[in-house]
């Protein structure tokens, strides 16, 4: 490494790309280090950064009614890179932010690559680097879900511990294999352009497919143990081991949703589009830990689905964070050894959107101390705010967190309609983060 690098960065994902860019952006000397394309993970093909290995969905994108599509404004306005990526290369699916995966990590190594004051570097770093050499450098470990073995035990032996569960991807078909006669297209509650296609299921097919989906071959798993599935990422084989009628209430819920003759089916599978062009469709909310063979023969008993084109099959994989309520400060830096930063799921917050924002909140923290300027300050109203508490905050049963406006403070007076109320709380969370920002500009032109 250069002997004048002020910031490294470990992790090439959501999280450290985020961060890597922001510090660079604002002037300060950072290298990214990521070990692709010299080394994969067994969840990542790609060799760009910012690479989605699960769902292409950044969640819902309504501002008022969803804590994520809140997250993201908030984002926004704290300049996220990630964000303008998912931005611009975004492809319809209704009121959710869903991107065109290869054009999404493909911007992001674009900005990456010609980003004044970042170097770029692939190779697999072993252990945490020593922060007192050269200097006193600062490294931020955004390392993600599968962080490599060997950097994996020794953050375990430097955290005094870790936790893991294990997280699930759905599969991806050929559009044009999709059976239209079949499925029809629309938005739940008809919201949105009609981006997704259902599929819908009768009841006799549908207790059909939960009897074989129940009696299916799993891949097999080492040291598995239910209780380390994160709800947010549930199998569906899972799930449907809860109850026969468990998926027709959740993951195949067909309230909201009507076929071309107005009635609701009785269970309903929608697709969401994988990429700009239409070709491939994502089956939403069938993460599935089922052996590919038994994927196919299966998820092609629903009738839309009896020639579809396997693009790739549904896998589950390990995912690793740290006890951060022991570990972390409420700027992510570790108690005590405050040049050590983590950031992105390791962190324990979940989903692709917290992730990045855990990112993007490290770097801002840091930048505020290497620049000398005003401290951010992100209460318990806005959702990056209450992320923060999240993982800094020591609670018995520390489990990751997604983006929800339970987490946010609750409002003075109660309102009881939940629209009105999420409504209060985007409101109230913009204009907290506005405060801030206009504090921060106030503070700066001072100086």
């Amino acid at each position: 490494m250069s002997n004048n690098t002020e910031v490294l960065v470990i992790g090439g994902g959501l999280a450290g790309s985020e961060a890597a860019y922001y510090l660079a952006r604002h002037g300060i000397k950072t290298t990214l280090v990521e070990m692709k394309p010299k080394k994969f993970t067994p969840a990542h093909e790609s060799e760009n950064y910012g690479e989605l290995v699960c769902s292409n969905s950044l969640k819902s994108n309504d501002v008022y009614a969803n804590a994520c599509g809140l997250l993201k404004e908030e984002m926004r306005r704290l300049g996220s890179m990630i964000i303008e990526a998912a931005d611009a290369t975004k492809v319809p699916a209704g009121a959710a932010l869903a991107v065109d995966r290869e054009k999404f990590s493909a911007y992001i190594t674009e900005k990456l690559k010609n980003c004044p004051n970042l170097t770029l570097r692939s190779e697999e770093v072993l252990a945490i680097p020593d922060t007192e050499k050269n200097g006193g450098r600062y490294v931020i470990i955004a390392t993600g879900p599968l962080t490599s073995d060997a950097l994996s035990e020794d953050i375990k032996r430097f955290t005094g511990g870790g936790l893991h569960f294990y997280d699930a991807s759905a599969p991806i078909i050929s559009a044009d294999s999709v059976d239209m006669t079949c499925a029809f297209t629309g938005d739940r509650y008809g919201k949105g352009t009609g981006d997704y296609i259902n599929c819908p299921m009768t009841k006799e097919e549908y207790y059909a497919f939960v009897d074989e989906l129940l009696a299916a071959e799993k891949a097999e798993l080492h040291e598995f143990e239910k209780r380390e599935i994160f709800e947010g990422c549930m199998p569906l084989e899972v799930m449907a081991s809860r109850g026969r009628d468990t998926l027709r209430y959740g993951t195949l819920k067909p309230v909201g949703l009507f076929d071309e003759d107005g009635k609701r089916p009785y269970a309903v599978l929608q697709l969401r589009k994988e990429n700009a062009e239409g070709t491939t469709y994502n089956l939403v909310g069938f993460q599935t830990n089922l052996k590919f063979p038994e994927q196919k023969r299966v998820f092609s008993m629903i009738p839309a689905l009896k020639n579809a084109e396997f693009l790739r099959y549904g896998v589950m994989h390990r995912n690793t964070y740290i006890q951060s309520p022991d570990v972390l400060n409420r700027d992510f830096s570790v108690k005590n050894k405050e040049r050590i930063i983590f950031a992105g799921q390791i962190t324990g917050v979940e989903g692709y959107v917290e992730s990045a924002a855990s990112g993007l909140l490290a770097a801002i923290h840091l930048t505020d101390k290497l620049l000398k300027r005003k401290g951010h300050v992100f209460d318990e109203r806005t959702v990056c705010g209450a992320l923060e508490t999240h993982i800094s905050t020591p609670v018995k049963d520390f489990q990751p967190m997604n983006a929800n406006f339970g987490i946010l403070t609750s409002m003075p007076v109660r309102i009881k309609d939940k629209k009105e109320r999420y409504k209060a709380l985007a409101e109230r969370a913009l204009e907290a983060l506005q405060e801030q920002l206009d504090l921060q500009k106030e503070a700066t032109i001072g100086e």
